[in-house]
């Protein structure tokens, strides 16, 4: 068994596999052992990395340093690929308050670390880290430790303490937000089952939230006229699906033509289909969904490639197949079919027209997700590049010791998120699977915490037994509970906000999974999980960037 003492400590390719993997598998496991309900999750990976270089079990220093940066940069484009699409979108609809309230908790955040830092005379790249660990927010450890590289003259002593830090501070950042969001439910005295009931009533009839009506033409002016002279009906996010004339149903085109008794479906917003009933007529009794004809409703999703970037009315699917598109589902976003929407990769459209017919814009549109299950290479190697290259952009501003720089962690990241927005750029697709993406995001965070574990591990037991720290760790609670408690008062006692919400809401601003978890668990509803979503793209950027600033400018 002696070759198991060499794999162990001579440096190889061999030994440097072993390591990563032994620290990973380890930390997996240590973040799956459940405290109360709680656990580290994927942070345990960093806290076996702290006890493997504690024992000096660790890795050559360039290879340290290579497979760090690489899982970060893994871990960060994946992340910007999973927001992009619907990064625009969180600030619709309630979705610019929520931002506003999480913005602040980042910001509040970063302006308390500065100050402890200065007058707890805690040395900024420690305080930086706690307030990453404080916030359980690893790109932003990642990014204080890119901007630390890049000024002059910073010791290796001084490159470890952003790891210290977050690693003293991680702990009670998990749980903080927890004792948070109970602190507030008790001192609100709220019950968050009603809370939970009172959401999705509201939740109901959503402005802007996709209907459907049933409509008798009752309405005189509207005899022997064409569908698409009807004036309610230009309206954009208003499509008629079927018509019922004469006791047979149809699909409408827009040159279908309405007589009195005839009954319409249409779908659109709720608030325009309520001004469209004003100027058609009375809802009907039937519902035309539910007549026996040969008009069916599918959804297919678009794969193929020809399709992509040409708007609906390009396609003609109406006139070509006598199909209707009545809804568009995109990254979790539906709204109302209309001429001038350009597809995109992975959309899914709404068809209502008979079997055959359908089946004839299915062969056009694709319809194969089994497609979608492979990921196309060459863009994401292409993205991965171009976030390199801007993250390693350098702009000067007077003042500062180093030249700003988005860095590994922010210039792959705005990559993506451009890049998944767009979708296409020339031949290129960027989109990347579900599977796919959770897959390279955790394998590029497993390597960067094993790493920055490994790299730091012979100084933690020695900065938290006897050196600062317990100090530390007592500051960095002051800097998860403030900037939160904050908010939620504000936001529960000035907004009125409700209680399910506001739990997502500081779960996100925290980009804290586990705290999202336990809103969860408290009441039954999708408040938490659709708050959490709309705030996490936006703190996330915001993490990012404040932990660069606040090494630039404060750090001598």
């Amino acid at each position: 068994m002696d070759f198991l003492g060499r794999l162990l400590t001579t440096d190889s390719v061999a030994h440097t596999v072993l390591i990563i993997s032994l620290v990973g598998a380890l930390g997996l496991a240590i973040g799956s052992i459940r405290i109360f309900g709680i656990t580290l999750g994927i942070a345990g990976v960093l806290f076996a990395g702290l006890l493997f270089g504690h024992f000096k079990l660790s890795i050559n220093e360039h290879v340290l340093e290579f497979v760090r940066e690489f899982g970060l940069i893994l871990f960060v484009y994946t992340i910007g690929m999973q927001v992009g699409p619907g990064f625009v979108a969180s600030f619709k609809r309630e979705g610019l308050r929520l931002n506003l309230l999480a913005g602040s908790v980042v910001i509040t955040g970063a302006v308390l670390t500065v100050l402890i830092g200065f007058f707890a005379k805690i040395p900024i790249p420690a305080a930086v880290g706690m307030l990453s660990g404080a916030t359980t927010n690893t790109p932003s450890l990642a990014a204080a430790q890119q901007a630390l590289k890049d000024i002059p003259a910073v010791t290796q002593e001084i490159s470890k303490m952003p790891a210290l830090g977050y690693a003293v501070a991680y702990p009670f950042g998990v749980i903080g937000i927890i004792l948070t969001m109970i602190l507030v439910r008790n001192l609100f005295r709220i019950d968050p089952t009603v809370e939970a009931e009172l959401h999705e009533k509201l939740a109901q009839d959503p402005e802007g939230a996709l209907g459907t009506i049933n409509l008798v033409v009752q309405n005189a002016h509207l005899e022997g006229t064409a569908l698409y002279e009807v004036s309610s009906l230009k309206n954009p996010g208003i499509v008629v699906s079927r018509i019922f004339h004469a006791n047979e149903l149809a699909v409408a085109r827009p040159d279908s033509i309405l007589h009195l008794g005839d009954v319409i479906l249409a779908v659109g917003p709720k608030k325009r289909l309520e001004e469209l009933r004003i100027a058609v007529g009375e809802i009907s009794s039937i519902d035309l969904r539910s007549v026996p004809s040969r008009i069916v409703a599918k959804r297919i999703v678009v794969t193929h490639k020809e399709v992509l970037g040409k708007t609906l009315a390009e396609l003609e699917l109406q006139a070509k197949y006598d199909v209707t598109v009545t809804r568009v589902s995109r990254a979790d976003i539906e709204f109302a079919a209309q001429g001038d929407v350009r597809l995109q990769i992975a959309d899914t459209l709404l068809l209502v027209g008979e079997e055959e017919n359908i089946q004839k814009a299915c062969a056009l549109l694709g319809n194969s997700p089994k497609s979608l299950d492979h990921p196309q290479m060459i863009p994401i190697f292409i993205g991965l590049a171009l976030g390199v290259i801007l993250g390693s952009w350098p702009v000067t501003f007077p003042g500062m010791p180093a030249a700003v720089k988005l860095g590994l962690a922010g210039g792959p990241l705005l990559v993506a998120i451009f890049l998944s927005r767009a979708r296409q750029l020339g031949p290129f697709i960027w989109y990347m699977p579900i599977s796919a993406n959770f897959m390279l995001r955790e394998f590029g965070i497993i390597l960067f915490l094993a790493c920055v574990g490994l790299r730091s591990g012979d100084q933690f037991v020695a900065t938290l037994l006897q050196g600062q720290g317990f100090y530390w760790m007592a500051w960095a609670a002051a800097i998860t509970i403030v900037p939160i408690l904050v908010v939620a008062f504000i936001a529960r006692s000035l907004f009125k906000m409700n209680y399910m919400t506001l739990c997502g809401l500081l779960a996100g601003s925290m980009t804290d999974p586990p705290a999202l978890a336990f809103a969860n668990t408290v009441a039954r509803s999708s408040a938490p999980s659709v708050s959490y979503s709309t705030v996490y793209p936006l703190v996330m950027i915001l993490r990012v960037v404040c932990a660069q600033i606040i090494v630039l400018l404060f750090f001598r």
